[in-house]
């Protein structure tokens, strides 16, 4: 790969417009001055300009050079910097077309070359000052719209890790709190039902390649997350039995919609832990999902010690598992998708909207709302 490779392909662009725009300048110039001041030297302005427009062209690159070594410094020292350049520039250019006008017609003393520069300060060598002012002016331009879309990207790649720093932070928080208790329910139901035991092995292996899968937040089917939190809820059965009722209620036109991964776990553990476990009699929790026009609705409650449990889930809490569902909620489907949460004597419910993200309809699913205990 040569160095012209290696050159980003907006400031190859740039570089041939600003060819373009001097080229049309030099073109127009050209022709009024053929026109209004020398009709008979066609041949002379036509070469003075070709040579001075090969210059230039050799001159804006250099001057994009210059700016970008410039740019690493302070600003005053930039603008210092750019006012020597754009002196150093019009002497470059002023002294090519003495070259070309005085110079090659005998006039090769200094004091020719000084009238010169003089006379182009008066009026006609400004395009020159014009010239190196338009090159600076377009490099600081596609510096900044650099910047933009680079720091446009580092939000967008900060966000991403936020989100999968949030999951991670999630599972790391569930998964060895979980797997302690469910352990030891296995190791009560080895001495006593095996079978059983093996069973639990078999949803807990199947919970926790859920959660790997779920690496990244790649959205998943309502389904797959159903059967997560089924899995889930068997597991906390063993350890709960009767104290622990589970019921869904889904529009089963809605198991095609997908969502962020290990979504609902965390209201549901949330259920379990601080409603239904601390009450002696136990209770039910509901799972329920609906449509409501464009849009999905989502409740996890229960009939447990709602305002009474010594945590009460109220929207305020420090709960990691609750917080983050409610920012990843947030993050993805915007601010009117966070939780909300109603408290009670009766127990407590969280719930949230989604819009529809995408919909694959099962083919031989009822319409209606099926009601399925566990």
């Amino acid at each position: 790969m040569n160095i012209f490779d290696q050159i980003p392909r907006i400031w190859k662009r740039a570089y041939l417009l600003l060819c373009l725009w001097f080229l049309i300048n030099y073109t127009m110039g050209a022709v009024l001055k053929w026109k209004l001041d020398l009709p008979s030297s066609y041949d002379y302005i036509f070469w003075n300009g070709l040579y001075l427009y090969e210059a230039l062209c050799v001159l804006i690159i250099l001057v994009l050079f210059y700016s970008h070594f410039l740019f690493q410094f302070r600003l005053y020292i930039q603008v210092i910097g750019h006012v020597v350049g754009v002196v150093t520039f019009f002497l470059i250019m002023g002294s090519f077309s003495y070259y070309l006008e005085d110079y090659v017609e005998g006039y090769v003393h200094f004091y020719n070359w000084k009238e010169h520069i003089l006379g182009l300060l008066k009026w006609e060598g400004l395009h020159f000052h014009d010239q190196y002012i338009i090159t600076v002016a377009v490099y600081y331009i596609i510096r900044y719209f650099e910047h933009m879309q680079k720091r446009e990207a580092e939000k967008g790649e900060l966000a991403l890790k936020n989100r999968e720093m949030q999951l991670s932070l999630l599972k790391s928080q569930i998964n060895p709190h979980f797997l302690f208790n469910t352990l030891n329910s296995i190791n009560t139901l080895v001495g006593s039902s095996k079978e059983q035991a093996r069973k639990v092995i078999t949803q807990l292996s199947d919970i926790f390649r859920y959660a790997l899968d779920s690496h990244g937040d790649k959205p998943v089917k309502l389904v797959q997350e159903l059967d997560f939190i089924d899995n889930y809820i068997r597991i906390q059965q063993v350890r709960f039995g009767n104290r622990l009722k589970f019921v869904k209620q889904i529009d089963y036109t809605c198991l095609g919609i997908v969502i962020p991964p290990m979504i609902l776990q965390p209201l549901v553990e949330n259920s379990v832990k601080y409603g239904i476990a601390p009450k002696d009699e136990g209770g039910t929790i509901v799972v329920t999902v609906k449509r409501i026009n464009q849009m999905i609705f989502f409740e996890v409650k229960d009939d447990g010690l709602g305002i009474n449990s010594k945590k009460i889930m109220d929207g305020n809490s420090s709960g990691v598992g609750i917080r983050n569902t409610d920012e990843r909620l947030r993050s993805t489907f915007g601010p009117g998708s966070g939780l909300r949460i109603h408290s009670s004597t009766w127990g407590y419910s969280v719930s949230f909207f989604i819009p529809v993200v995408e919909e694959n309809r099962l083919v031989n699913q009822p319409e209606d709302v099926k009601r399925e205990a566990v």
